[in-house]
């Protein structure tokens, strides 16, 4: 039957016969997509029908609200009556209303089951059919093999029983490579994604066992579980399985990206745990670290590319009588020589160390320990003749040494921990002495750098000694000093007293490092650390509120979550006091440092403010969330900023640049000349503020920072997991604004680039070449700094008599009409030659992109074990097919440290010697800068 009108149906509604009732529904319901407009002057009439419980065309009365709801886009009622409608609504009907009805709902249960899960004392009633939709769904999508599309939705939902029924279904049904691939992408989603921390950990727990219970067991996938869970009894556990099975080279390569990823706490008492039940002592010496920091050493050494003649230009153009220009060039000395065990450059210029000044000669002796980081084996001894007890009768060598000890030992420091804590505890009594507050100063830094991570009860109860006597100096290092050890352990007293004793101070510099160190504290914790963030953000104290901001920033880094972002851009934008508009802006980089590519496009705007602070804290923020990524979008925003009226705008623009096109050159990123061009002009430029001369020498520092063998990424790219060293090392970085000796601790965040397969036999290098599918040249270090020969000194022009002027130029004009004439006729180019001369001025911009854009090569070049790799290079390195050297776990990007079995043990091959192994015989001591008898070391 075809209607024009529904009315005639509409009046048998209120008909008195049930049946009639019935059909008039059943009959619009067939119409109601073309005359639903009608039928909704009757809604309140087939409303009244859907709730009467003796009707039994109820539940299509119930149907036809929900499509009139839908169509006048009260989505919400819509979605109420379709439940009410129970078997009337086809889930599986084939149209628009039933899939935004069954959308509309699945957001429902969402949401209510994310406050359920997220908000304390919320126990939200979800109505049975709601679940019931969200289930069927998650079953079609199932039948219909889209497995990712479900575990997605099931993991948004909270539901861990239907994520675990697919798993499980999988793994017995589907290839084992299939379902790794679909437990790889859960364990992705839960780290990243899921914003409760509880039911992420449940998540994890879960996956561990199912990776465990498979018949052939993905070690590495389980690890990568162990290291974002950062729990001792499943890293005991996997190790025991490993053991098990006789797993003994995954058991190394493991325990390798264990160190490279894992927290120090979890090392240590993994290591004592395994050490108790008799494992293997290769193993443990493994995960101490010692290996680790010597391969990396050796590498850092070997391949040291540092520009010494920029360093020397720099150095000659920054006066060192100013303490601020001396500290930048110790702290840039520090960043090109990081890692590498030279201090050549401090030795040859002994004279130039002479003209640091208090605090300056802290910053320059402290630099020791970022030049020999990680070099656990001789440490101390480097540092001897600088500490306390020592020839040397400065206190701020003495302090500056302590540090520089920490910096040093930095995520390994259980043997020196216990010597710095003793240094505190022998001079705590005197603290207010000014010699003592430098020594406690150091000490605490060092300290806490050392126990990084650790949540060492002893170290934290000593460092609070030390703030207890509210000494500017040294209360403001052992604050920071707690953080670091607490980092991320959530604990409630430790940061109930931080916050007690912050209010109760009336140093500002304390105050400030308590509300950093309770940020470190909440590390990862999310949504726990919520009532602590609201806490500091109420307070009246903007220095409270400023850790407040660092706290979103920590608690929710890497995680985009969209509260934190949205609360932060609010500060930014809202706040009375510029530190924290500053400080919010920075944290933005932290929040989002996984999705980077977001975040020029959310900064931009603030980067036009007219607040100089938040221009500041928007390049703060594009340099750490895209550092070491090039990305072209963050420059595009950072480049107007460095010609930015104000002197420390301009300072952190560059050394935001810095940060993203570290390792980069002109052949990867055209603009890299122009940027390091930009640095050294400001530099030796006697127009430039100090502050931004201060940021390009830290700025070129960064850019050539470990010999140009290291970079900075915030993502481990093995275990996928965020890099805390690295995360930590930018955030009291960015403090340097108001303490510089706190820049040394970007030095946390360099990571070699370099490939180093360890024989799994003996742990030694072997001298073995890999095959490298790309153009030869694509990745070659940048050219260094060449100090321009025979430059023409500019003439200063003689004076000459205005009457004398005028003849000349009289007499020349007549002449020079002529030959003008001629010259224009001889000039002209002929057409040939124009198109001739066009693809000369393009070749070089053509190369450029065609490097940039095309690296692949089918035939490959060789390239030695321990040698630089780019993070952009590894995906085109990989072993000689067929080889003698196989490594133990296949991956895409071959990079890091790599355990490879050897297929000819009998047959003997060239080792590479590492720095441990060769300092008993004919390793360079490094050198003091005191070994001079003629040094004056009260001016040293």
């Amino acid at each position: 039957m075809s209607l024009t009108s529904a009315a005639p149906l509409l009046v048998l509604l209120n008909e008195k016969d049930d049946n009639i009732k019935s059909y008039a529904l059943q009959s619009i319901n067939d119409v109601i997509d073309s005359e639903w407009s009608e039928v909704s002057n009757y809604i309140s009439n087939i409303e009244a029908l859907s709730d009467e419980t003796s009707f039994a065309g109820r539940k299509m009365a119930a149907l036809i609200a929900s499509k009139v709801y839908y169509n006048l886009g009260e989505y919400n009622l819509a979605v109420r009556f379709a439940l009410a409608a129970e078997e009337c609504f086809d889930i599986n009907e084939k149209s628009q209303y039933v899939e935004t009805i069954v959308s509309k709902s699945i957001e429902m249960y969402i949401k209510k089951q994310t406050r359920n899960n997220l908000e304390e004392e919320t126990n939200i009633q979800i109505d049975p059919k709601l679940t019931t939709i969200f289930e069927r769904m998650l079953e079609k999508c199932v039948s219909a093999s889209e497995f990712k599309l479900a575990l997605g939705i099931a993991l948004e939902g909270y539901r861990l029983d239907i994520v675990e029924n697919i798993l499980k279904a999988r793994i017995a049904d589907d290839t084992e490579s299939n379902s790794l691939k679909l437990l790889n992408y859960v364990l992705t989603a839960a780290a990243s994604t899921v914003s409760s921390s509880t039911f992420r950990t449940e998540t994890l727990k879960s996956l561990f066992k199912l990776i465990l219970s498979m018949n052939n067991v993905d070690y590495f996938t389980a690890s990568k579980v162990v290291v974002t869970l950062n729990e001792l009894d499943f890293a005991i556990e996997l190790f025991e399985a490993l053991k098990k099975d006789g797993c003994k080279n995954i058991s190394y390569q493991i325990a390798f990206d264990l160190v490279s990823s894992g927290s120090q706490g979890l090392l240590t008492s993994l290591a004592k745990k395994l050490s108790e039940n008799n494992f293997d002592p290769v193993l443990l010496d493994i995960l101490s670290g010692v290996p680790t920091c010597d391969y990396y050493n050796t590498f850092l050494h070997e391949n040291k590319n540092i520009d010494i003649g920029l360093l020397n230009k720099t150095k000659s153009s920054l006066d060192g009588k100013f303490s601020l220009f001396h500290t930048g060039v110790s702290v840039a000395n520090g960043f090109m020589h990081a890692g590498t065990t030279d201090n050549s450059f401090i030795k040859a210029n002994l004279p130039w160390l002479g003209k640091a000044q208090n605090w300056a000669k802290f910053t320059a002796t402290a630099s020791l320990g970022v030049i020999h980081k990680g070099n656990l084996a001789d440490g101390q001894k480097v540092m001897s003749p600088y500490l306390p007890g020592s020839r040397s009768s400065s206190r701020y060598i003495k302090g500056g040494s302590l540090y520089g000890l920490g910096l040093l030992y930095a995520g390994f420091g259980k043997d020196i921990l216990e010597y710095l804590l003793n240094m505190i505890d022998e001079n705590t009594g005197t603290v207010g002495d000014e010699d003592i507050d430098v020594l406690l100063h150091g000490a605490s830094l060092g300290a806490g750098l050392a126990a990084m991570g650790s949540h060492n009860v002893y170290a934290f109860e000593t460092l609070r000694e030390v703030i207890f006597h509210d000494t500017a100096t040294s209360g403001d290092a052992a604050a920071l000093g707690i953080g670091l050890t607490m980092l991320g352990s959530g604990d409630q007293d430790c940061t109930e007293s931080m916050n007690t004793f912050a209010h109760e101070t009336n140093h500002a510099n304390i105050k400030r490092s308590l509300a950093m160190s309770i940020a470190m504290i909440n590390y990862g914790c999310q949504e726990k650390a919520d009532e602590w963030i609201e806490k500091l953000l109420e307070d009246e104290d903007s220095t409270i509120r400023y850790g407040g901001a660092f706290t979103i920033a920590l608690a929710y880094v890497g995680t985009g979550n969209n509260r934190a972002v949205k609360k932060l851009l609010h500060i930014a934008v809202s706040d009375s006091n510029d530190d924290v508009r500053r400080a919010a802006v920075i944290s933005l980089g932290f929040v989002l440092c996984r999705d980077y590519t977001t975040v020029p496009r959310i900064v931009e705007l603030l980067s036009k403010s007219h607040n100089a602070h938040v221009r500041c804290g928007t390049a703060f923020a594009l340099g750490i969330a895209c550092a070491g990524r090039a990305l072209d979008e963050a420059l595009d925003v950072l480049e107007p900023l460095t010609k930015d009226p104000v002197d420390y705008v301009r300072q952190a623009a560059m050394i935001a640049q810095a940060l993203i096109t570290i390792q980069q050159t002109d052949k990867s990123n055209q603009r890299v000349t122009e940027i390091n061009k930009n640095f050294l002009n400001v530099v030796t430029s006697k127009h430039q503020e100090a502050l931004a001369k201060f940021g390009a020498c830290i700025a070129q520092g960064i850019s050539n920072a470990g010999g140009r063998n290291v970079t900075i990424q915030l993502e481990n790219n093995e275990t996928g997991t965020l890099d805390t060293k690295s995360i930590i090392g930018l955030v009291m970085f960015s403090q340097f604004w108001y303490w510089y000796p706190l820049a040394h601790f970007l030095s946390l965040s360099f990571t070699p680039t370099a490939v180093i397969a360890v024989r799994d036999s003996d742990l030694a290098i072997p001298k073995v070449e890999l095959n490298c599918f790309a153009k030869e040249g694509a990745f070659n270090y940048p050219k260094m700094f060449e100090e321009e020969a025979n430059k023409e000194v500019e003439k200063v022009t003689t004076a000459v008599l205005s009457t004398t002027a005028r003849a000349k130029a009289r007499a020349k004009k007549t002449k020079k009409d002529k030959e003008d004439k001629e010259e224009k006729e001889e000039k002209v180019p002929s057409k040939e030659q124009e198109t001739a001369e066009v693809p000369n001025q393009i070749t070089k911009e053509a190369l450029s992109e065609e490097y940039s854009k095309n690296k692949y090569s089918a035939k490959p070049y060789k390239i030695q074990n321990l040698t630089r790799v780019l993070p952009q290079q590894s995906r085109y390195v990989s072993f000689v097919k067929n080889g003698r050297f196989v490594p133990v776990r296949k991956s895409k990007n071959t990079s890091g440290i790599i355990v490879v079995s050897d297929s000819k043990p009998d047959e003997p091959i060239e080792l590479i010697e590492t720095i441990r192994e060769r300092n008993d015989v004919n390793a360079p001591v490094p050198a003091s800068f005191t070994v001079e008898d003629e040094v004056d070391f009260d001016n040293l």
